[in-house]
């Protein structure tokens, strides 16, 4: 069986499926990763991301991991909890959206220059039609960089993350680009910093176009 017939709503379910408004509402004001996955994860973003421009923050938190060179560029973050945005010291501006009822983004078309989504791939229940509205967001030949790590809210993560293996889930997020459609050089690695910290790892691709 091909990863694209796994694709099926039945591996995309969560242990609770409760709204996901409700679960979010409170604000969890800590980070997700250590310090090392931290610090790799802002060296991968300094190395990938234009320094200037604008750049969305997909699945924001209090928190972007961001180098600290992205002030000068503006950021502008959608998440689950305004409060929690609204302490970010890297983002300018945010909206609350929920992707898994709504995978549509409120952007228009070719609005950003990158685009990230740190540590919350796995909670995606749509995202080969997340993957391609970032497209549609993007100019062409910017870039989209995932990061995750071992971590999650396991009853939130869905079925076929919590089924998979680290590496199984950089092919997992490979397939998302591919089947997402109008990506390019898509790139998966493993960025982690050593055996005794969290572990990060990548997936990134370039918009098609010029």
């Amino acid at each position: 069986m091909t990863l694209t017939n796994l694709f099926q709503p039945e591996h995309f379910r969560r242990l609770d499926e409760g709204d996901d408004a409700e679960f979010y509402e409170v604000p969890r004001l800590v980070v997700h990763i250590d310090d090392a996955a931290i610090a790799a994860a802002r060296a991968l973003y300094a190395e990938a991301l234009p320094e200037r421009g604008r750049l969305l923050d997909l699945m924001s938190s209090w928190r972007s991991h961001l180098p600290e060179w992205k002030a000068r560029g503006e950021v502008v973050g959608l998440g689950m909890n305004a409060e929690e945005m609204a302490r970010n010291p890297q983002v300018d501006r945010f909206a609350v959206h929920d992707l898994n009822r709504t995978p549509d983004l409120p952007f228009e078309n070719g609005h950003f220059d990158a685009a990230v989504c740190t540590v919350s791939v796995q909670y995606l229940t749509s995202p080969v039609a997340v993957f391609r509205e970032v497209g549609r967001t993007l100019q062409p030949g910017a870039p989209f960089v995932v990061t995750f790590s071992n971590r999650c809210f396991p009853t939130k993560a869905v079925a076929l993350w919590r089924a998979g293996t680290d590496r199984q889930h950089l092919d997992l997020v490979s397939a998302y680009f591919a089947l997402a459609g109008g990506w390019r050089d898509i790139t998966a690695a493993d960025y982690s910093a050593g055996p005794d910290v969290d572990p990060l790892f990548a997936v990134w691709g370039f918009k098609e176009g010029e």
